[in-house]
């Protein structure tokens, strides 16, 4: 079956819904999704943005995993770059116990020059470091002894996921993603990027690896009268779309996001699904059992009453139709 997804970033513009109010929103969704088989809650993170984007993964995850019991939690992606991988490690082991085995991760190297500022961090050295990192980090995990900057650490308590948590790797290294992860998500659907990355994992003996492809629409909104929904929700998507577009501008190449001049334009380019239950299940099929739909009830700060609505049309008119 196609597979489905909740997502919050927690960004909220001027124009959205105040921060304390989509929080409380964001943990109600997920708990509802949780009672009602999402395979899988994602959490994203940047940092210093004027929209109040999720800046804290672990401590937002943390509230997932106290009001879930099943569904998977995958923070992604967790921009290594920026902290001590000793004590990110802490943070995701300790996830891991709090949510009885849940965590997932991506890690990435970051895209976006200010948040390398905010950090002290030399956006030119950040493959370099995030690698360094990256190895650190994911040799913490596993909760035994190893060698870091000259000095044997072990960070404790150990996982419950052995040999540790399913970590895949983002960003635009593939070979680096073959070396130390469990799998490769590529920014943008690059076939050469795939190529390079099935060709590393079979020169060190792990087959074709993992690949999972940046493929399907943004998201997907569920709604009676897509006419209506695009009145309201656009203005959210353009700020979440134009948000990534303008990062991106500082890395081109790091992801897929193109700015749009006004809502008209994003709709035509078709990237945001906004569809009615019917076309969901049609859009469903065409992606297939390996895709994903991911519904953003919290998109850009949209109004949760939307979302919901959204959320219950995808529940009750959609899901019972994509098999179990």
């Amino acid at each position: 079956m196609t597979g489905w997804l909740l997502q919050h970033d927690l960004r909220s513009p001027d124009f959205g819904t105040p921060l304390p109010a989509l929080y409380g929103e964001a943990l109600a969704m997920s708990a509802w999704a949780d009672g009602r088989g999402c395979p899988r809650v994602v959490i994203s993170e940047h940092h210093g943005s004027a929209d109040g984007y999720l800046p804290s993964p672990f401590v937002f995850a943390g509230a997932v995993a106290a009001r879930t019991e099943r569904t998977r939690i995958l923070i992604a992606a967790l921009v290594l770059t920026l902290r001590d991988p000793i004590a990110a490690a802490e943070d995701a082991l300790v996830l891991d116990l709090v949510s009885g085995g849940r965590l997932e991760l991506v890690l990435a190297p970051g895209y976006v020059p200010e948040e390398c500022a905010m950090f002290g961090v030399p956006f030119e050295a950040r493959g370099r470091i995030f690698e360094e990192k990256a190895t650190a980090f994911l040799a913490a995990l596993t909760g035994e002894p190893f060698e870091w900057q000259g000095r044997t650490v072990r960070v404790t308590p150990g996982p419950v996921q052995r040999p540790r948590p399913f970590v895949i790797m983002g960003g635009s290294a593939p070979k680096r993603a073959a070396r130390l992860a469990d799998a490769y998500l590529p920014p943008v659907a690059e076939p050469a990027l795939a190529e390079a990355y099935r060709a590393e994992c079979g020169r060190l003996g792990k087959g074709e690896g993992i690949l999972l492809w940046p493929e399907g629409p943004t998201s997907v909104f569920v709604t009676e009268d897509p006419d209506r929904s695009w009145a309201l929700l656009g203005p959210h998507l353009l700020h979440e779309n134009n948000s990534y577009g303008e990062w991106s501008t500082g890395s081109p190449g790091a992801n897929a996001w193109v700015p749009a001049a006004d809502v008209e334009t994003l709709r035509a380019e078709g990237d945001y699904a906004v569809v009615t239950p019917e076309e969901a299940v049609a859009l469903a099929d065409t992606i297939g059992p390996g895709g994903v739909l991911r519904l953003k009830p919290l998109v850009g700060g949209l109004d949760p009453a939307l979302g919901w609505e959204s959320l219950e049309l995808f529940v009750d008119r959609v899901l019972p139709r994509l098999g179990a």
